[in-house]
């Protein structure tokens, strides 16, 4: 009986060190474990980088088609001037009062045989005011001239004169919608010569001008300015017809004028964006048709010529030219601008004859086309010897 209870006491004992011993390798393999994951470094799941946005390259800066407005005026304008320099040296040998002394120097019914004194000397002073309207991509403008003109003339046989003179003046170009300005400093050298056959009178004038144009552009911030040369030339040939009753007269007249305006090539500088422009060319041909009517008054011995004028004019011929304006590496072309084919002259003047050599006058000169309006005034003094 004994020996059968130790054997099983035995047993158990056994038993319960296998289980010990079980229960110790599972907790130093579950200890291993859990050092071995310890030990091993967590890795963070890292977030999805944001894209960077592939940057939108600016824009290349372009030329704005009004950015040379002034250009486009000045332009115009030594047109303008190089026309209204012919038309009034023209003038100077068709006008019927200059025309009645030739024929009747004495004025007032002297004799026809009466000697017409040799030479002449004039000056002038005068004012212009124009007005160009909107047209195309031009924004429309306001000009200022205020000038002088001195001049000599000479009658080299009866009936053949010719005559030479000097044109100064200083004009203000506004283009207030573009935010520019510009002031135009030209000289003009004119000469002229008529021939009288009976009541016929063959004129004819030239003209040769430069001058100095300096603009001014509002970029925002600040301004561009510019200094450039621009040149004019010009010819004019008229006929007219002298028909006098008493003290009136009516004198047809008929013309043809060719003009031509150069600027040279510029850069700005200052200012946003300065440009570069080109140099341009533009020419124009008109034909103009016409009569002067006048009557003249002996007043204390002082003879007062009063007269009037008016002509259709045709531009028949208008290349207004095209000038290449440069920004960087970005250019465009900008049509000059210039007049309506057709339109009408008017004008009138007031001559009062101090002595038989000496006299005062002033002229109203006007020029009316669908896209410009000029208004020119003229006070002058003529002495004869």
């Amino acid at each position: 009986m004994r020996c059968t209870s130790q054997l099983s006491g035995t047993r158990q004992t056994i038993g319960l060190n296998r289980v010990r011993r079980i229960t110790a390798a599972i907790a130093t393999a579950l200890a291993l474990v859990i050092a071995m994951s310890a030990a091993t470094p967590v890795r963070a799941q890292s977030p999805t980088p944001t894209p960077t946005p592939t940057p939108t390259p600016s824009p290349t800066p372009v030329p704005m088609p009004t950015a040379t407005n002034y250009d486009q005026s000045a332009g115009n304008s030594m047109l303008n001037f190089g026309s209204g320099f012919l038309e009034r040296l023209g003038n100077q040998a068709s006008n019927g009062f200059n025309r009645a002394f030739r024929t009747n120097p004495g004025g007032g019914g002297a004799s026809a045989s009466a000697e017409d004194p040799r030479y002449r000397t004039w000056f002038e002073g005068y004012g212009i005011s124009v007005r160009t309207d909107a047209q195309g991509d031009f924004v429309g403008d306001k000009r200022r001239t205020f000038g002088g003109v001195a001049g000599f003339g000479a009658r080299l046989a009866p009936g053949v004169n010719i005559g030479f003179s000097i044109d100064q003046s200083h004009t203000d170009i506004d283009v207030p919608l573009a935010l520019q300005s510009a002031t135009l400093d030209l000289t003009q050298l004119g000469f002229n010569g008529s021939v009288d056959k009976g009541p016929w009178t063959w004129a004819f004038a030239l003209v040769h001008g430069f001058g100095k144009v300096r603009s001014s552009r509002d970029t925002g911030l600040g301004f561009a300015t510019a200094g450039y040369l621009a040149t004019v030339d010009g010819a004019l040939t008229e006929i007219s017809y002298y028909w006098t009753n008493d003290q009136m007269r009516i004198v047809p007249k008929g013309a043809l004028e060719y003009v031509r305006a150069t600027s040279a090539s510029f850069q700005e500088t200052g200012g946003l964006d300065p440009l570069d422009v080109g140099s341009t060319a533009l020419s124009r041909a008109r034909v103009m048709i016409g009569a002067e009517i006048g009557r003249y008054f002996i007043i204390d011995q002082k003879i007062l010529d009063l007269s009037a004028y008016g002509k259709f004019v045709d531009n028949f011929h208008q290349d207004l030219g095209s000038v290449q304006v440069s920004l960087g590496t970005q250019s465009i072309v900008v049509p000059g601008i210039g007049e309506s084919r057709y339109g009408a002259d008017a004008g009138a003047s007031a001559s009062l004859s101090l002595t038989n050599v000496a006299r005062l006058y002033v002229n109203y000169d006007g020029k009316f086309r669908n896209e410009l309006t000029s208004h020119q005034g003229t006070v002058g003094f003529e002495y004869k010897w």
